[in-house]
């Protein structure tokens, strides 16, 4: 019987992606052939002979749980090759995807490989995609945070990620979860309490948190827009930040969420500092250093 063809021509990729494809096929068992028979079989013979009762007897039960395990397996097959194929369109021509860790990439996929939804699968190869293009970028820890998340769960943290900067670090700016501007996202206080429990931010609404011993002038940004705070005085300043945090892995995860922007939330934001916490704000345009 002719060998499985691929379902991807690696000669029509980048060598990145290339190299990315061969990886996973290494640690995972040739990813790209269609239903993995031999691997799920574990033995020589081909599908036709496995699916076929001409060699030995088998019950019944037997004969419905090789065509259950069959089914099982060749959609685990499918869920695999379909988070690959999109995280190649992510991966960068200066990606180092050799440099993945073998026991990353069998974790990865044997949690990725039971993700069917396709939102899902793009979430998962984001995670891929980063990995490849900059190896380390996700734990196995978050990845398996990942695994336990449902789908609501995603578009929860997902909506909550508009509300990130980059304040020397992502910075959630969750000044009042009574406002309107938060509520209609779906972020309020029940909802943050959620995330927290799922591991992906630390909540005090009570204490709130600060980001502290700031220059006089500090550089922060809103999905790429840069813009630059200046304080009243120089010295050590703090600045508040609100009633969340993200976790590690919530920062991880932040990069991926796909998660836009906010004018909205952008002018709230601003709006804040200039008012209630009399800070100079000014936008960075590109002629400045």
């Amino acid at each position: 019987m002719p060998e499985p063809t691929s379902l991807i021509s690696l000669g029509e990729l980048s060598k990145p992606a290339t190299v990315l494809v061969e990886k996973i096929s290494e640690a995972v068992g040739g990813i790209f052939r269609p239903f993995q028979i031999r691997r799920i079989a574990e033995a020589e013979a081909d599908a036709a002979k496995i699916q076929t009762k001409a060699q030995i007897e088998i019950s019944d039960l037997q004969r419905r749980a090789m065509h259950r395990f069959l089914i099982e397996e060749g959609q685990k097959q499918e869920n695999i090759e379909s988070i690959t194929q999109k995280a190649l369109q992510g991966v960068s021509e200066d990606a180092r995807p050799e440099n993945i860790e073998r026991d990353w990439i069998v974790n990865f996929f044997d949690k990725g490989r039971l993700v069917s939804d396709d939102e899902m699968q793009s979430l998962w190869s984001r995670i891929l995609a980063g990995e490849a293009n900059k190896p380390g970028f996700c734990s196995k820890r978050t990845v398996d945070l990942l695994s336990s998340m449902d789908k609501s769960e995603a578009e929860l943290f997902k909506s909550f990620c508009t509300f990130v900067w980059d304040v020397g670090g992502l910075s959630p700016l969750i000044y009042d979860v009574e406002e309107p501007i938060y509520n209609d996202a779906g972020i309020s206080f029940n909802s943050l309490q959620h995330l927290e429990l799922a591991g992906l931010i630390n909540f005090d609404n009570v204490g709130k948190f600060r980001r502290i011993a700031l220059a006089q002038d500090v550089t922060v940004g809103y999905y790429g827009e840069p813009y630059r705070i200046s304080f009243p005085v120089g010295g050590k300043n703090d600045l508040p930040v609100g009633a969340a945090l993200l976790t590690v892995p919530g920062k991880q995860l932040a990069n991926v969420s796909g998660s836009i922007p906010s004018p909205a939330f952008r002018d709230y934001v601003l709006a804040h500092w200039e008012k209630a916490l009399l800070l100079s704000v000014t936008k960075v345009t590109g002629l400045e250093s």
